[in-house]
């Protein structure tokens, strides 16, 4: 009920703020889905990255070394492509993501959601162009820093802009438009790499300098986006927040008890006026560090990272030639879409914890497969059958469309929904500053990783996915059609949780 104060099933109002009550308007949904738009810059720069990185002509011109090396069919197939410089190529980025991240953590209350899009757009869009212009490895790299600074920016906010700016009960489908435009940009990505794969010299300059194309989408999306109303209140600008608020809500949409909860909620932020990074450090807080800790670190140990930025190269590893190997990666990109769309529709309806239970346990079953047929058709330094190695792509795929399922969507969906207005900013941006410095530590680590363990790469992730998924299942709330002011009481009810949060905020509410 738009603007009312209706109680649901919990016993909480049916509106909060910024994310609060209010029908699906037309302007809420442009608006969201010109923030979702920034989810392409990271789409396209995975899915470029590992294309790229097998392209002969790339190759030839940056690492002359390793193109040779390919060449030699004597050598160990797991190994082909364990070159550091080749890995740094992929990795500085997300480096320089994790600083861009923990920097717009510390600006945005100061400038808004929107300013920090708006930023991280523009940064995105100069180092595309370096990058497509680039003549030398150090050109290269500084490319590849510019874009990690726009990835931390848009990563750190865009988030945090959905769950503030969409009604309650389709706030899990807008979240998941982020990771869907991933997705989607992974794709592009890749069908652009198997075109400019056949351009000889050039082809990988378009490849890397069309990553300017959705960055400048992002750019212009947020030049025209409004602020949040929560983030407008922070700096004490309430004529704007609730001309914003009316605006996503509809004309005639009576929005004073949402605009009442956002206020109430910021006043309490003013009331603790230490740094947001401090204050999630306290005990009350706890929940909320832990799962801006669990979530990237659970996200990376999936495996899902590694797999998408070096799947044409791991498809090459177990026997596809150089364009069936980036049809492959193609073909995981769709698996992505089908994934994310599915969530979307799902966690609204079914909640958040059957998406991790049921993708947990498909994720599992893929990876311990693909340990046994790689590790029994792979072991001799040989490539495997052609039978086997379209199984493989079968389950790497398999492998994408449970992990958009789960954490792929859910991800951005609860880390950027469960944290109080007071420490959302530092929440956010520990959780995406720690996801793109694993990203890091994992692009620079996969190809060696892989030329060491070989097929026992895949048994790593698996064991993993038993533990996260498990943590799921006991210390994750179900969020489904909680206002994002009424979190408290979610994890103060929580068997566990409970012990930390306490209902301070708007008093204890009976169950």
């Amino acid at each position: 009920m738009p603007g009312g104060s209706l109680l649901n099933s919990g016993g909480m109002a049916d509106y909060g703020g910024g994310g609060g009550g209010g029908g699906l308007t037309f302007p809420v949904v442009v608006t969201c889905l010109m923030a979702a738009s920034g989810g392409l810059i990271f789409g396209y720069d995975i899915g470029i990255s590992g294309g790229v990185s097998e392209m002969e002509s790339f190759l030839e011109k940056f690492f002359p070394g390793l193109l040779k090396g390919t060449a030699h069919a004597s050598k160990d197939v797991y190994c082909i492509y364990n070159s550091q410089a080749l890995t740094a190529f992929t990795s500085s980025l997300y480096a320089f993501g994790m600083v861009g991240t923990l920097v717009a953590s510390r600006v945005t209350r100061r400038i808004g959601r929107q300013a920090v899009m708006l930023i991280g757009g523009s940064m995105f869009l100069v180092g595309a162009l370096v990058n497509a212009a680039a003549v030398n490895i150090a050109m290269l790299i500084i490319g590849r820093m510019l874009l990690g600074l726009g990835l931390g920016f848009s990563g750190q906010a865009t988030p945090v802009y959905l769950a503030e700016m969409s009604p309650p009960r389709w706030r899990g489908g807008f979240i998941s438009g982020f990771p869907l435009f991933i997705s989607v940009g992974y794709l592009i990505a890749n069908l652009i790499n198997y075109g400019t794969s056949r351009i000889p010299v050039w082809g990988w300059r378009l490849s890397l300098g069309l990553a300017a194309f959705p960055a400048a989408v992002m750019v212009a999306g947020a030049a025209f986006i409004p602020d949040t109303p929560s983030s407008l209140v922070l700096r004490g600008k309430h004529d704007l927040a609730r001309a914003a608020l009316q605006r996503v809500r509809g004309k005639g949409v009576d929005v004073d008890a949402e605009f009442n909860d956002i206020l109430t909620a910021v006043e309490h932020d003013r009331r603790n006026d230490e740094g947001a990074f401090r204050r999630i450090l306290r005990r009350e807080y706890r929940p909320y560090l832990v799962m801006a800790i669990a979530f990237p670190v659970f996200l990376n140990l999936t495996g899902v990272a590694v797999t998408a930025f070096f799947s044409p190269i791991l498809f090459r590893t177990v026997g596809f030639e150089s364009d069936a190997a980036l049809m492959g990666a193609v073909i995981l990109g769709l698996m992505n879409i089908f994934g994310i769309v599915g969530s979307g529709f799902a966690m609204d309806r079914y909640g958040r914890r059957l998406l991790f239970m049921i993708g947990g346990a498909l994720m599992f079953t893929c990876q311990v497969a693909m340990a046994s047929i790689v590790g029994s058709q792979l072991g001799h330094g040989s490539k495997m059958a052609k039978g086997y190695a379209v199984t493989v792509l079968v389950m790497t795929c398999a492998f994408s469309a449970s992990f958009s399922w789960s954490w792929g969507a859910l991800y951005w969906a609860i880390p950027g929904e469960i944290y109080p207005v007071e420490v959302r900013s530092a929440g956010q941006g520990v959780a995406v500053a720690l996801n793109l410095g694993l990203n890091f530590v994992q692009a620079q680590c996969f190809l060696a990783m892989l030329c060491c363990f070989k097929y026992g790469t895949f048994l790593f992730y698996a064991s993993w996915l038993v533990v996260m998924t498990a943590f799921a299942v006991a210390f994750v709330p179900e969020t489904k059609g909680v206002p994002l002011e009424s979190m408290g009481h979610v994890f103060a009810r929580h068997w566990y949780w409970g012990r930390f949060v306490k209902d301070h905020k708007f008093g204890d509410v009976s169950t």
